[in-house]
């Protein structure tokens, strides 16, 4: 069965190359239609060259691409430096679960164009995705990291190497308050609305946590295991049996009420708001303003929508330390109400908003945080002769690197705010 080399999406309505083979047969060409139909050129304007292409891979969405053009009318604010970012192909096992998550990535960039946008996203020269093809095309300026005054990359979970991680998250802190802020105060006027609609009822939105009880009860099983044949990986408080007998028992409680704990968030209409649900300092980029205050700019806005922002926040943290934590978790909540409040938005309860914070790790945790000792397994077999989380063989693996270290948080946090004993309060 052959498979179509051009798709017509749902939002601007061209016919886009979906793949990158069929992008490089005429790249001027297809560049110069699909950035004319998106507006990012006039009609009278051209791509006329590409001076440079690579392509690379990262995350878990399809081939990407840097690619450098030439217009036949360059301008100071139209990028010649892009990134392009395609939907898995056609035939990859993977292509279903990942592939709708473009659509509203796309939706997002598209919406970023105009020029009140509230936060700095790279700029986007054209986006669009068919629900019907489960294909997508996203191109944006591409952020030149390490030059022009834009810092280099950060990793995921290694926040250990950055000399003072506060002024990161700081900025972080003040892009999720001025989205938010932004939305609520009517700014966007129907435009989120329209894109991205609210349906706190949808199962979608009930049933986040993807097993049930005995699913639960197996990686609780193995979550006893790992601690006992890895404990040099985990804080030595979490490896206490009593502690995780602890956890084991209130944690069931999570996936019992868990439509409940949902209903709760998506109840408190102050905080539901436009957000990113993924903002790890790795997911940005960094540069230094006038006045020397760190600025940062987002990534990766797939899965973008309304959430309680509370859950946004607790997506920024959970690759934090949790020495860093423990330091300025208050203050950076503290600073998200603040802002949240000054920049036209509502004035939220800090006790409401710590309870919010509480929900949400809790889901989020029990859904996501522990397949950990499954995924390491997987990649490093003799993961108990690891000397210790520095260990050269999981500090260099992505995915055992960043499981072990989100679980760890997770459970230091529910450790920390007690949240056993809250969700059994929430439960009564």
């Amino acid at each position: 069965m052959g498979f179509p080399k051009l798709v017509e999406g749902d939002h601007v309505g061209a016919a886009f190359p979906a793949s990158v083979d069929v992008l490089l047969e005429d790249a001027p060409g297809h560049l110069t239609r699909l950035f004319r139909a998106s507006g990012a050129i006039g009609p009278d304007n051209v791509v006329t060259e590409i001076t440079h292409k690579r392509e690379f891979f990262g995350g878990g969405m399809g081939r990407k691409m840097e690619i450098d053009v030439r217009y036949a009318h360059a301008a100071p604010d139209l990028p010649t430096r892009l990134f392009a970012k395609f939907t898995r192909e056609f035939g990859d096992p993977l292509r279903e679960l990942f592939s709708p998550v473009m659509d509203p990535e796309v939706r997002f960039a598209m919406l970023s164009r105009r020029t009140d946008f509230p936060v700095r996203v790279p700029w986007c020269l054209f986006g669009d995705y068919s629900v019907a093809d489960k294909t997508g095309l996203l191109i944006t300026e591409r952020v030149p990291y390490g030059a022009e005054g834009v810092e280099p990359a950060l990793e995921k979970c290694l926040d250990y190497q950055i000399a003072d991680p506060l002024p990161y998250y700081e900025a972080q802190t003040r892009a999720i308050a001025a989205l938010a802020a932004f939305h609520r105060s009517g700014q966007f006027g129907d435009a989120v609305e329209r894109q991205f609609p609210f349906q706190p009822d949808s199962p979608a939105m009930v049933k986040v946590i993807p097993f049930d009880r005995a699913g639960l009860a197996e990686k609780l099983a193995a979550l006893r295991a790992f601690a006992r044949e890895a404990p040099q990986l985990l804080p030595p408080e979490l490896t206490d049996p009593d502690v995780l007998d602890a956890f084991c028992a209130d944690a069931p409680a999570v996936l019992e009420k868990e439509e409940a704990l949902w209903a709760f968030l998506h109840g408190q209409s102050d905080l539901v708001a436009l957000a990113h649900w993924n903002m790890n300092p790795d997911n940005a980029w960094f540069w230094r303003d006038q006045a020397g205050v760190l600025q940062s700019g987002q990534l990766d806005w797939g899965g973008v929508g309304q959430a309680n922002i509370a859950q946004s926040y607790f997506g920024m943290v959970c690759a934090a330390e949790t020495d860093f934590l423990d330091r300025h978790d208050a203050h950076l909540r503290a600073l998200l109400l603040e802002r949240l409040a000054a920049l036209g938005g509502p004035t939220v309860d800090a006790e409401l908003f710590d309870r919010c914070v509480l929900i949400a790790t809790a889901l989020l945790g029990v859904a996501w945080m522990l397949d950990a000792p499954a995924l390491i397994a997987a990649e490093i077999a003799d993961h108990a002769s690891l000397a210790d989380r520095y260990d050269p063989r999981i500090r260099d693996a992505f995915i055992p690197r960043a499981q072990l270290h989100l679980m760890t948080v997770f459970l230091w946090l529910w450790r920390r705010h007690d949240m056993g004993a809250a969700i059994r309060r929430f439960a009564a």
